[in-house]
């Protein structure tokens, strides 16, 4: 339940109404509400996301994610050059990435060599995503042949960019074919 007192937004906590009803002195008005809760009874840890200092671990090479925003909004990819601190042309954290952009389709025993060839072609991307628009699963793929191919100077050159969509395309439809990691190579169904 929320009310506002003195205006400013209160909590219903317990925490939060002592704070209302035995406001701090003058000389203290400028700290910071977070400040303030924190050197409350409660003790509650201070949220290291809000103040910057947290790094997300769980990024790592290989990690599979799925984006949530934009374009690509669904579609699973590989992560493979996490960068938790940030550059000067992205100055946030973020992740080069490599995913499906088109997933392969069903394919039945009934169908012939050439047609079965056709519907597993997979139309890959590679894309510098930021942390807040990737959301990671319990799942890892290692893709040995993407460790060199996708980097920051990739994205500056159109050529690169497509040689490096190749290498991609190459290493998902092997890995596709051999049967391996079935559940990344589907659709999100939503």
């Amino acid at each position: 339940m929320e009310k506002y007192s003195q205006n400013r937004l209160v909590d219903t906590s317990r925490t939060q109404i002592t704070l209302a009803l035995n406001p701090l002195p003058a000389q203290a008005k400028n700290r910071t509400l977070r400040s303030r809760l924190f050197r409350t009874s409660t003790n509650h840890p201070p949220n290291l996301a809000a103040t910057g200092t947290f790094t997300m671990k769980f990024m790592k090479v290989g990690r599979v994610a799925i984006i949530t925003r934009g374009r690509f909004a669904g579609k699973k990819v590989v992560i493979v050059q996490p960068n938790d601190t940030g550059s000067k042309a992205h100055p946030f954290p973020y992740a080069i990435v490599a995913g499906i952009e088109r997933y392969p389709l069903k394919v039945t025993r009934r169908m012939g060599k050439k047609l079965v060839d056709r519907r597993s072609r997979i139309k890959p991307f590679i894309k510098v995503v930021n942390y807040n628009h990737l959301m990671p699963t319990r799942y890892t793929l290692e893709l040995e042949g993407l460790k060199g191919v996708v980097s920051n100077d990739t994205f500056k050159e159109v050529s690169q960019r497509e040689d490096a969509k190749k290498t991609v395309k190459k290493a998902l439809e092997d890995r596709y074919t051999s049967g391996k990691n079935r559940w990344f190579f589907t659709a999100l169904r939503f």
